[in-house]
């Protein structure tokens, strides 16, 4: 899903937040975050409610089923 990708670098950087913050937001390892941007992991439903929380925007948002 190469927009969910997309969104959530996006939001991360815009943010200001490191790779490293995220994961650890997560309580999931760098790398198994860094999978999530590359598109060689997608994360479970729980885990992207809580990204989505912690980019304070919608699911919806981040899968491209709606613009911001």
């Amino acid at each position: 899903m190469k927009i969910f990708q997309e969104r959530l670098k996006e939001m991360r950087k815009m943010l200001g937040y490191t790779q490293r913050y995220m994961a650890e937001q997560l309580g999931i390892t760098q790398p198994s975050y860094i999978r999530y941007e590359n598109g060689t992991s997608e994360p479970t439903l729980e885990c992207l409610a809580k990204i989505a929380e912690i980019l304070d925007v919608s699911v919806d948002y981040l899968l491209g089923l709606r613009e911001f």
